[in-house]
């Protein structure tokens, strides 16, 4: 069971439930420390002056917001702290919305809601509730001193709340470069059916794998043993100049039928190894 970060409570109209929050990720990363290549000793960071010309102990420091080149406005960390919102275990809804009305682009990080003693039956019945209804909460909560806005959604019965930025911190998509070259009806009708020839009606999380993770995985185990790697050169990077738009479609098309070919090729095979495998199971 995974560590309660905060204990919070979801005010639903006159209703108050007492919740738990936990982290819903486990983030995989490899890190590394930053070595001296020379000896292979660990590098210190330093807090280093370069006006004074020495090192800069903790207690010497303070916040400053630079307003212009190398000119700053001093900010004390005690006026931060009363600037703060004051903390409260509130988490009032405001409003419920479907799901499909809230952009995921807003979310930010995702927490398990679990529930507390003497909060089971309302937190079941918000649950099954928004659940039936496919709505999802809009919610105030004022978490580490910050005034933030969550989303709060029920999944399989289970609450789930979901850190979202505010409007003003997603920059707009006009920033972004956009192309007005409109498709020739022929490519449409292509694209449509490469597109349907790799759908799925479900999203399956498990399939899916952090492949890079695992060749630094095997790499690092490799180095630990005293073996020397040699690694395959790095894959030349796709073409990008579509000279032939249709004629990269119709090859696409044919390329992706092989493979939904092959994977069906594949499947009764597969079907049939499954009872041994339950009959080995068993035999444990």
């Amino acid at each position: 069971m995974g560590r309660r970060l905060e204990t919070a409570h979801i005010s639903f109209g006159l209703v108050t439930i007492p919740v738990g929050i936990y982290s819903a990720i486990d983030e995989q990363d490899i890190h590394f420390n930053q070595l001296h290549a020379v000896c292979g000793s660990r590098i210190k960071q330093q807090r280093f002056c370069p006006v004074c010309q020495r090192e800069v102990k903790y207690e010497e420091l303070t916040k400053g917001y630079e307003i212009t080149k190398d000119e700053y406005v001093r900010i004390d960390q005690e006026e931060l702290d009363r600037l703060q919102a004051a903390e409260s275990e509130a988490m009032q809804i405001l409003e419920f919305v479907p799901l499909s009305a809230v952009d995921p682009i807003y979310f930010e990080s995702t927490y398990y809601l679990g529930v507390e003693k003497q909060g089971e039956k309302a937190y079941q019945l918000l649950a099954q509730a928004m659940e039936d209804m496919q709505r999802v909460a809009l919610a105030k909560y004022v978490w580490r001193g910050k005034d933030s806005l969550h989303v709060i959604r029920s999944v399989e019965g289970r609450l789930l709340l979901h850190r979202m930025y505010y409007h003003d911190e997603i920059r707009p998509f006009i920033e972004v470069p956009k192309s007005d070259q409109k498709p020739a009806s022929a490519e449409l009708k292509l694209a449509t059916q490469l597109i349907d020839s790799i759908s799925t009606d479900r999203f399956d999380a498990g399939a899916y794998q952090d492949e890079y993770r695992q060749r630094v995985i095997e790499l690092i185990e490799q180095k630990s043993k005293g073996k020397t790697v040699t690694l395959a050169p790095k894959a030349a990077a796709p073409a990008t100049d579509v000279v032939d738009l249709m004629q990269r479609l119709k090859e696409s098309l044919a390329q992706s039928a092989q493979k939904k070919t092959a994977r069906s090729r594949a499947l009764p095979a597969q079907t049939a190894r499954e009872p041994a495998k339950k009959a080995s199971s068993g035999r444990r």
